[in-house]
């Protein structure tokens, strides 16, 4: 049986030439559509998920394996429930075995955050992922904007060995939060990538990287789609089903090339 192709698809998507710019686009996926909407809008990179809409959760190995075939800059989520960051003994296994499946996949790194009960990040538990990573590159995401002092937890994450930390600068939105995202990259004095995400959008570019500096921005890039009554009567569907698509990546792209 022929392998099975998105039906809007006759090739792989072609990636649009590498962003040049000192700020590139990641973009946040948890489908196959949205996966090929991403390469084909440019996206410098891919981050891997499920559930996009509760945060983010650890992909599935079909999806994996469909990102690692199309040659694209990617890392996936390490997180195996939804309610927080807040993690035990039994979650650590979880999350190492995933971290396993990402690296024998061949891809180029994960995504992940723990809290303690206080709401600080959990040093002795992502010390422990940290290690089992190495070799991998590691991005801290937006459990840093939950932490009561996200200018120490950049530090522990420097400490830790993350090349990424992921920020809204502690706001619903990256665009309300510009001066903790400034103070992010200030305090990185180049250590540490700071990207900045959280409802992206190509008109706040400008803006965001006027304000900020940052040198990454994160988005899902994508539109709310329509959902059957039925499938949400009966509870088999959410009401904020999202898809990417790549017209809206490349207009993020657009707006990052240097202007003449």
């Amino acid at each position: 049986m022929a392998p099975y192709k998105h039906p809007t698809l006759l090739v792989e998507p072609v990636a649009r030439p590498a962003q040049t710019h000192p700020c590139r686009l990641e973009v946040c996926v948890d489908s196959p559509r949205s996966l090929y909407a991403a390469v084909e809008g440019g996206a410098a990179r891919i981050e891997l998920c499920s559930a996009l809409s509760l945060g983010g959760l650890t992909p599935g190995p079909g999806l994996v394996r469909t990102a690692q075939s199309l040659g694209h800059s990617t890392r996936a989520m390490i997180r195996p429930t939804e309610g927080g960051f807040v993690y035990g003994p039994d979650d650590l296994d979880v999350m190492r075995r995933d971290i396993d499946a990402m690296a024998d996949h061949g891809l180029e790194g994960v995504v992940m955050g723990a809290l303690t009960p206080e709401g600080y990040l959990d040093e002795s538990f992502l010390a422990r992922l940290c290690s089992h990573a190495k070799g991998l590159k590691m991005t801290l995401h937006r459990a840093i904007d939950l932490t009561p002092d996200p200018l120490e937890a950049l530090e522990t994450a420097i400490g830790l060995g993350f090349d990424t930390v992921l920020t809204s600068g502690t706001q619903m939105r990256a665009i309300e939060g510009l001066d903790i995202v400034r103070a992010l990259v200030e305090a990185s004095a180049g250590r540490i990538d700071i990207m900045a995400g959280g409802g992206i959008k190509a008109a706040q570019i400008g803006e965001i990287i006027g304000a900020t500096g940052v040198n990454w921005v994160h988005g899902s890039c994508s539109r709310l789609q329509e959902v059957g009554p039925a499938e949400l009567e009966l509870g088999l569907s959410s009401d904020s089903y999202r898809l990417t698509e790549a017209s809206l990546v490349r207009a993020i792209c657009d707006a990052l090339q240097p202007q003449t």
